[in-house]
Order: structure tokens, then sequence, then C-alpha cells
């Protein structure tokens, strides 16, 4: 039974479908020739547009860049710096692939309440959400840099 602090609550099944397809879409253009695990990220700003992201690896591993994080920089880019869902796709279409703490960390910082849609089997719908609260509880936060 949903709960009013559900995110199912906040995002219809549509959006969350439309969330997925474009992230896989997005997938298609990752670059990831080291390690083969391309992934695929949608954002929906709080305007309604999607912007979306892909994984670019570099032969030097700590420069490459997750997909999450580049729909988010792109998004910014564009001027947009508030979400409120994200769906991000691995290369399994019906197997979650979270984003990794990094990830969490921007998200967190452009929307501490965006939901986060996640592939999952049939048999739950074909996705999954959560929040970004509940996958980065104690998140570092701007007012943590003010000084007393």
């Amino acid at each position: 039974m949903a709960t009013s602090n559900d995110p199912a609550r906040t995002l219809d099944a549509a959006t969350a479908r439309m969330l997925l397809d474009r992230a896989r879409q997005a997938r298609a253009r990752a670059y990831a020739p080291y390690s083969r695990f391309p992934v695929g990220a949608a954002l929906l700003a709080e305007d309604g547009e999607v912007v979306t992201g892909c994984n670019v690896e570099n032969a030097s591993y700590g420069l490459s860049n997750c997909a999450e994080r580049t729909a988010i920089f792109t998004a910014v880019a564009g001027g947009r710096t508030r979400f409120s869902a994200v769906a991000v796709v691995g290369p399994q279409d019906d197997a979650p692939c979270a984003p990794c703490g990094a990830c969490r960390q921007v998200m967190y910082e452009f929307g501490p309440d965006m939901v986060v849609v996640l592939p999952d089997s049939a048999e739950n719908g074909g996705y999954g959400v959560t929040t970004m609260r509940d996958l980065l509880p104690g998140a570092f936060v701007p007012a943590r840099l003010e000084h007393p």
C-alpha cells in the first residue's frame, strides 16, 4: 500500500516509462569501450523538459563521466537547475542500475526530493522508484559550508 510519502505517488506510470525509454535511447550513445557497461539517464526538469546523458569513458579511468552527471551538467549548462525525476538504465533492460555515490551527491545537490526510476522485472510493472533522500541519507548539503 502506498503512503503519502511514497515516490510512486509523485510520478505517474506513463512518465516513469517515458523516462526509462529516453534513458535507453541515451544508453545507445554511451562511450564505454573499457568497461563495456553502457549507462543512460533521462532527467526530468521541473519545467517539463527531458535532458539525457550517457556515460563517457576515458583511457585515464578517473576522467570518465557517468550518465547521470552528464545529464545534470548538460541541463545546468542549458539553464536548468531544478529537477523532479531521473531514470537510469544500465546494460540490462530489466535490472536496476542504481547511481554511484558521486552521482548521488551531485543529484542530491539539484534535487533532494527527486524521484529516481530504475528498471525492474515485468512482475513489478517494469520499473521501481525511490528518492534521492532514500538513496543518500546524510548527504553533504550546502548548509555544511556555512561558517560560524
